[in-house]
């Protein structure tokens, strides 16, 4: 299984970044796919989830400026980050979740920062 996650960088605050993850060895369509982050000296956490069928849940200090989708013809996963902040400061990591068993990505560094 790989997660392949891609799209972080340096932006500024207020500005707008998109994250992806392209998977391999699972079947993308039936996994709960969701991204989390990781601050320096912090616990890592839920940003976003998307299963199955769609649904989506975000953690509340990115909810209605970040965007989760997926693309289950070209198995990956998308991250639409808008008005970042530098709390949003991160690596960010892709998980694949499917009946209790968990897969996750090497992550991508997030930077907000002026």
């Amino acid at each position: 299984v790989q997660l392949q996650a891609s799209g972080g960088g340096l932006v500024q605050p207020g500005g707008s970044l998109r994250l992806s993850c392209a998977a391999s060895g699972i079947i993308f369509r039936i996994n709960t796919m969701g991204w989390y982050r990781q601050a320096p000296g912090k616990q890592r956490e839920l940003v976003a989830t998307i299963t199955s069928s769609s649904a989506t849940n975000y953690a509340d200090s990115v909810q209605g400026r970040f965007t989760i989708s997926r693309d289950n013809a070209k198995r990956t996963m998308y991250l639409q980050m808008n008005s970042l902040k530098p709390e949003d400061t991160a690596v960010y990591y892709c998980n694949a979740a499917l009946r209790g068993t968990n897969y996750w990505g090497k992550g991508t560094q997030v930077t907000v920062s002026s």
